[in-house]
């Protein structure tokens, strides 16, 4: 079935996709760091941040405090790399190994976004994409 003539873009409507890394981020070769829409609005669409070594492995084993710092300094860096703050953020989902580090992750979100944060969600799972990683925080800005 075709799709409705609303829905198709064409190249002169100038709607770009491009996938970027912030270049302070390590850039896995598996998946896009974060994605750009640009037309008459700029959505970006950021990956799940984690706590990257130089070496792309899991920084800071165990110490949550650190990995979550590291985790919005690269949601941050990706953000302004696409052209905008952690004021254009309007969705963040945030995965935690354990629910208990929910405590220690409200201050330190504080530190970023203020005592106000965009739309959120929170879920606890039972691992990440490496057994070293605590937390990951991905998240939708509208510049």
């Amino acid at each position: 079935m075709a799709a409705p003539p609303s829905a198709i873009r064409t190249e002169t409507e100038l709607t770009i996709i491009e996938q970027y890394a912030a270049p302070s981020a390590y850039d896995p070769p598996s998946y896009a760091q974060a994605v750009k829409v640009s037309g008459a609005e700029t959505i970006l669409f950021i990956s799940g941040q984690v706590a990257y070594d130089d070496q792309g492995d899991p920084a800071h084993p165990r110490d949550f405090p650190a990995q979550a710092r590291a985790v919005f300094q690269a949601l941050k860096a990706q953000v302004e790399s696409g052209g905008g703050t952690l004021q254009n953020i309007v969705k963040l989902n945030t995965y935690l190994t354990d629910i208990r580090y929910r405590t220690d992750l409200i201050p330190i979100r504080e530190e970023f976004f203020g005592k106000k944060t965009p739309a959120a969600t929170q879920v606890a799972v039972t691992a990440l994409g490496q057994p070293g990683w605590l937390i990951e925080v991905e998240a939708v800005a509208v510049i």
